[in-house]
């Protein structure tokens, strides 16, 4: 079951055999189901998850208990609340599943240890939240700087996998419009037949 992180983290770095082995044998293997959380708000968040299948949604709820999405994961993405977990603060919003799932996980205290010993796979890590970082900018960015309907456009260009996978309520939360919004966007860009 590890051998999907396996070949994620070799893509990037090439650890030695026994820190490799060392930090899979760390890990855990859960099955989440559809709609099951691994965070609530106001948890303290105790993991970081590497998501094998499935996909999950980080959500709040607002002044007015609107559902408001920050992000997504789905195959090959580490996931966790960042603040909550490095901090070790209560969670600002909650983490569930959006389809049924299989992550691995592993704890603050385990990832520490290994890292502390490990250069390759800080240099992993790194490489990692890097790219994190930068798509968060990327997005912050874009909806910024786009109409909404360019907004959806670059989205599904860049994610289309989520377009299919994830329901539109979440999806129009995730890209900052109302579920409706969403919807005539969608009805512009379909394609018109002559019959």
């Amino acid at each position: 079951m590890v051998e999907p992180l396996k070949n994620h983290i070799l893509r990037f770095v090439t650890p030695p055999s026994n820190e490799l082995s060392l930090f899979l044998r760390a890990l855990e293997y859960q099955d989440v189901n559809n709609k099951e959380y691994l965070l609530k708000e106001g948890q303290y968040c105790k993991h970081v998850y590497f998501i094998i299948k499935g996909c999950f949604r980080s959500y709040f709820l607002n002044s007015k208990g609107v559902e408001k999405v920050i992000n997504f994961g789905i195959e090959d993405w580490w996931y966790t609340n960042f603040d909550s977990f490095i901090n070790q603060t209560p969670s600002e919003f909650s983490i569930q599943a959006a389809e049924d799932s299989l992550i691995l996980k592993i704890s603050k205290e385990k990832l520490d240890c290994i890292l502390k010993d490990s250069l390759s796979l800080n240099q992993y890590f790194r490489i990692i939240h890097e790219k994190v970082r930068i798509a968060d900018q990327r997005r912050i960015q874009f909806m910024y700087k786009l109409s909404g309907e360019e907004l959806y456009t670059v989205f599904c260009k860049y994610n289309p996998d989520f377009v299919q996978r994830v329901p539109q309520y979440m999806l129009a939360s995730y890209l900052g419009f109302t579920p409706e919004f969403l919807s005539k966007i969608r009805a512009r860009k379909k394609p018109r037949t002559l019959f």
